[in-house]
């Protein structure tokens, strides 16, 4: 398309030749997020092409030259199109020519580097009334929707575009937009947006959480979205008669309007769990965990979606007091629940699930895994019940002691592998969880993991000469097996298993052979130190690994001055 023919038509034409003109300008570039990208590839070639025959440097890089002055001009005409098309929306026009540009204005806002026509106060003012945020501009929901797209597009593009929307107090308007209950598809964007800005920008998600009172508005909000009533406190219902919490399933633009919010909610609660509430905040946190209970027992109309779903309402719950995460457990045991011990553990065991299956997907496991190990290892260190719950579902008794702990399909078989991962983020997690289910119990953490995977954690907590961590924990249950008993003389620490003995390597030799090959190990080991290929580490009087010369040249230090000490 001729932009410079279409920015002619904008500046003088009428508004069915401006509708008309807009409406081709849409069609041809509706499916456009990089901007003549396809003319650039092909120039690219060209210049390549002429480089490998030409053989000359200059003749490239005046190529290239030109090219990025084309690209320059493209970007002068993009915007230029982009401030007309917003003086134009400030006039009174017909709801077809209005949608047209704000089609194209959506389009053209997907472009970084021509997004200085919407940046600015001006153009923002003009969206957010046409959006209907804050009680502007009665607008029909499809024009609206178009706005708030746009609006997404820039702020997301654009930290002018986040400054010029607080200068306006655009997030103060959402809220009250919210709280009006606007149409779905357009309550959709207003969330994206709220998400959006609480995310790319600090001041955002301060306001919107303590002066804007986001917690109550958001909890609300995904209350209402989820068909929600209470008939006692923590004690959820659905509307429909005789229903079971999470009997209904969500459909696809419920499930999209509830994950905008979970994901707001995390915004504004990323820094909860680091500082302590009040009784009154208590009370909120508590709410919104009886909820994220019921998101758990929900379903949308895929898989995938579900675990999506889920995955939204578990990092949500790694922002909560753990001291509000009791109301996990408080609902009665009812038919098909999952108990234990008296209490019903339905959504621990989702959790327990849902870190299963991402265990079993094995992509993105910082993102993916982490969050849901997190919690479940931080509700077992607080929440006795849960403990018990997880460990006799990851680690019960011992019985095959043959294989490696590592070896298998079992949840412990899993985790342990993850002790070794490459992502010291995710062996942490999971060394750290089987540690709390263990009680921070050394001795039984190696019996379940082998020191040889246990190793990591034990050298990073100072404990590699045995003893437990700092939790507290009630006193030890004795679970062995009677095969774990019967095996345990002949499982080799290290690996966690049963293992033949091996032949004596040195048998049959004379003193003077042995003693040969113990010099010649020294020696080896000796050559690697000097080389800095390896570096002999010692257990340290407090648990840690420690450079064997500096143990050395201590231990000489603390003779010499005993020595000393005699002479006088």
């Amino acid at each position: 398309m001729d932009l410079k023919a279409l920015i002619d038509i904008l500046q003088s034409g009428d508004q069915d030749m401006i509708q008309n003109a807009l409406s081709d300008f849409n069609r041809e570039f509706a499916q456009c997020f990089f901007f003549n990208a396809e003319a650039q590839e092909k120039r690219k070639i060209e210049r390549l092409e002429k480089f490998r025959i030409t053989k000359h440097q200059e003749q490239y890089a005046s190529s290239d030259y030109d090219s990025d002055s084309n690209q320059d001009r493209e970007v002068k005409l993009r915007e230029r199109i982009g401030e007309l098309v917003i003086e134009i929306l400030e006039r009174d026009l017909q709801p077809s020519c209005r949608l047209a540009g704000l089609v194209a204005v959506r389009i053209l806002s997907r472009d970084k580097q021509a997004l200085l026509p919407f940046a600015r106060p001006g153009p923002m003012r003009v969206l957010a009334w046409l959006a209907g945020i804050g009680g502007g501009r009665p607008s029909d929901a499809e024009a609206a929707c178009e706005a708030l797209k746009c609006l997404c597009n820039t702020v997301y593009n654009s930290p002018a575009a986040r400054e010029a929307a607080d200068e306006l107090g655009v997030l103060d308007g959402l809220a009250y937009s919210l709280k009006a209950r606007a149409e779905p598809e357009a309550r959709f964007y207003e969330l994206r947006l709220v998400f959006l800005l609480t995310a790319l920008s600090t001041g955002a998600r301060q306001r919107l959480g303590h002066e804007l009172r986001g917690l109550v508005l958001l909890t609300d909000a995904l209350e209402a979205e989820l068909g929600l009533r209470w008939r006692e406190k923590e004690e959820e219902e659905r509307n429909e008669a005789g229903a079971q919490p999470g009997s209904r399933t969500l459909k696809s633009q419920e499930t999209d309007r509830a994950m905008e919010i979970l994901k707001v909610l995390f915004n504004i609660t990323s820094n909860i769990n680091r500082r302590q509430v009040d009784e009154e905040d208590a009370a909120l946190y508590r709410h919104l965990a009886a909820i994220l209970r019921h998101c758990l027992l929900t379903h949308t109309e895929c898989k995938e979606r579900t675990q999506e779903f889920h995955g939204h309402t578990v990092n949500l719950l790694v922002n909560l007091p753990l001291v509000c995460l009791d109301v996990l457990l408080t609902p009665k045991v009812e038919p098909g629940s999952v108990e234990y011990t008296g209490l019903n553990m339905d959504a621990v065991a989702i959790l327990l699930d849902f870190m299963d299956k991402r265990l079993d997907q094995g992509l993105k496991l910082r993102e993916t895994l982490t969050p849901v190990l997190s919690l479940l290892t931080e509700s077992s260190r607080f929440h006795r019940e849960t403990r018990k719950f997880l460990r006799a579902r990851v680690l019960p008794p011992l019985r095959d002691v043959r294989n490696r702990p590592e070896v298998g399909d079992s949840l412990r078989n899993k985790l342990v592998r993850l002790m070794t991962h490459i992502n010291t983020d995710v062996k942490h997690c999971a060394a750290e969880f089987l540690f709390v289910l263990c009680k921070e119990n050394v001795s039984r953490f190696v019996k379940y993991t082998g020191y040889g995977n246990a190793a990591g954690l034990l050298a990073a907590r100072g404990l590699l000469g045995g003893g437990r961590g700092e939790g507290e924990y009630s006193e030890e249950e004795h679970t062995d097996t009677e095969e774990y008993k019967e095996a345990k003389p002949n499982i080799n620490p290290v690996t966690g298993r049963v293992e033949e003995k091996l032949p004596d390597p040195m048998e049959g030799m004379t003193e003077e052979q042995k003693e040969y090959e113990a010099m010649k190990l020294v020696s080896m080991f000796d050559k690697l130190s000097r080389e800095q290929i390896i570096q002999p580490m010692v257990v340290g009087c407090d648990g840690k690994l420690t450079p064997l010369d500096e143990t050395v040249q201590q231990m000489a230090e603390q003779i010499s001055l005993h020595s000393d000490s005699d002479l006088d």
